[in-house]
């Protein structure tokens, strides 16, 4: 194990200022990042239901998603971009040293990102262009770059959590570098599968949600009605497959970085029939106070016997504990949250077995309607609390570790002094551009439907309040 420390260590206030200007700009990133990855499938099944049906709620819906898909590509790039200068500026330790080992999965996301900016002028300025099923085509390379670009980041996180590809001489100097398998590390699969299908919860309840907030306003129309259950059916149906990619995640965890697993559930010693401890607060040195224990359920999860050893953080010194209380409450927030979309979406099955049974005029006919969009306003935020828990989980989990194992977060980080300075200005930053981006995105679904193209005559008689 090498920590080669920089020439001058930070103080206590600029280490912390990098790392919350980091983390804030990541969780801001990371919602607009999976608007990006999700909204542009389902303004693909939006605009091939309308080609298909012959619809023009669900072609103008298609036209709408589409312009918001543009805004937030732009504000995307740009947050970024931010990303970017941060991860050089602030953490020259992990870039100036393993940068060659981890610059691959970077430069193919460049590569995924010009693909998806290229398709993406192509499908908003080709409406009136091309014919509806060449049109369609061209958007398909959205999705993919935006998976792939998903894909190759988490990758590089991935590798952090699970540091492949190299090897240290005696003097602390990286060699054997082999970037193929450092960006296809063993924490790649599951990682990335959980993220990529975050992306597309979020997306899909987010986008949902505004329309659950419409349909109770009285709005029952065609066009709002499609705009809720497309997105809502999308993440209903990936809710379930990702509660089992996140058990195999869970697994991996265990395997690989138990001490992360152990801040999870607030493990202090090893041993067999652990506990499941639901919420909780570390009481320091041994154990969680105020949660709701299940006898041996963790020995359970992790290997399916309650003689299942699991480890505890006094396998390692007590300066490479994560900060317990922080990621066990994330973790616990994480899974609530998917519990709860997951049963959204079987009150969704039900409502719609119940129209059947009964011959009702639609799902929103059923008994308990409003309740059900009542909480389906809430999936959305719920989506997005889910994704930044995890993320909390992943990287607090690791602490003090920036790459697990090899360098710590304070030899990382840039020794130059004034970075708290910098997380003021990005705060400001961040706010301007949230100012602008809901307010462009309200006054794009204030304004007319979408603009008139020759072969959608259609659309100026269908109005849209």
């Amino acid at each position: 194990m090498f920590a080669v420390p920089l020439a001058h260590a930070a103080t206590e206030g600029d280490l912390s200022g990098a790392r919350a200007q980091m983390g804030f700009s990541l969780a801001w990133h990371i919602v607009v990042a999976c608007l990006g990855v999700g909204l542009p499938l389902l303004t693909l099944i939006a605009e091939w239901l309308g080609w298909r049906t012959g619809d023009p709620a669900l072609r103008i819906l298609a036209r709408r998603w589409a312009r918001g898909m543009g805004v937030l590509f732009a504000v995307g790039a740009v947050s970024g971009t931010i990303l970017s200068f941060e991860l050089g500026l602030l953490w020259p330790g992990l870039m100036g040293r393993y940068g060659q080992v981890i610059g691959l999965p970077f430069a193919l996301e460049g590569i995924a990102f010009f693909i998806e900016a290229i398709f993406l002028g192509v499908y908003l300025y080709a409406w009136d262009r091309l014919p509806p099923g060449k049109h369609l085509l061209t958007g398909v390379p959205i999705v993919i770059a935006g998976v792939a670009s998903a894909f190759f980041v988490v990758c590089a996180n991935a590798w952090m959590n699970q540091p492949r590809g190299f090897e240290l001489s005696r003097d602390g100097r990286v060699v054997s570098v082999d970037p193929w398998a450092a960006m296809f590390n063993p924490a790649a699969p599951p990682q990335t599968t959980h993220m990529i299908l975050a992306a597309l919860m979020v997306a899909a309840f987010l986008t949902a949600s505004v329309y659950a907030v419409a349909l109770l306003r009285g709005r029952r129309d065609r066009y709002h009605r499609a705009g809720f259950f497309i997105p809502f059916t999308v993440g209903a149906v990936v809710t379930p497959f990702q509660l089992v990619v996140g058990d195999w995640a869970a697994r991996f965890v265990a395997h690989y970085q138990p001490t992360k697993l152990a801040a999870m559930e607030g493990v202090y010693r090893t041993g067999s029939h652990v506990p499941l401890t639901v919420l909780g607060i570390s009481n320091g040195h041994s154990g969680l106070k105020y949660g709701l224990e299940i006898p041996s359920g963790l020995s359970l999860l992790i290997g399916y016997s309650p003689d299942t050893v699991v480890r505890g953080l006094s396998e390692v010194p007590r300066s490479r504990w994560p900060a317990v209380t922080g990621v066990h409450l994330a973790f616990d927030l994480m899974v609530g949250a998917g519990l709860f979309l997951l049963l959204m979406g079987v009150w969704l099955v039900l409502a719609w077995w119940l129209r059947r049974r009964t011959g009702a005029d639609g799902v929103l006919s059923v008994p308990g309607t409003r309740a059900f969009l009542t909480l389906a306003v809430l999936t959305g935020p719920a989506a997005v609390v889910a994704l930044e828990c995890g993320w909390v989980v992943t990287e607090l989990g690791r602490q003090p570790w920036v790459v697990q194992g090899v360098m710590t977060v304070r030899h990382a980080v840039n020794p130059a002094p004034g970075l708290l300075n910098g997380l003021w200005l990005v705060l400001v930053v961040y706010f301007g551009m949230t100012v602008a981006t809901v307010y462009v995105l309200r006054r794009l679904a204030r304004d007319q439907p979408v603009p008139i193209a020759p072969q959608e005559s259609d659309v100026p008689r269908y109005p849209v309040t």
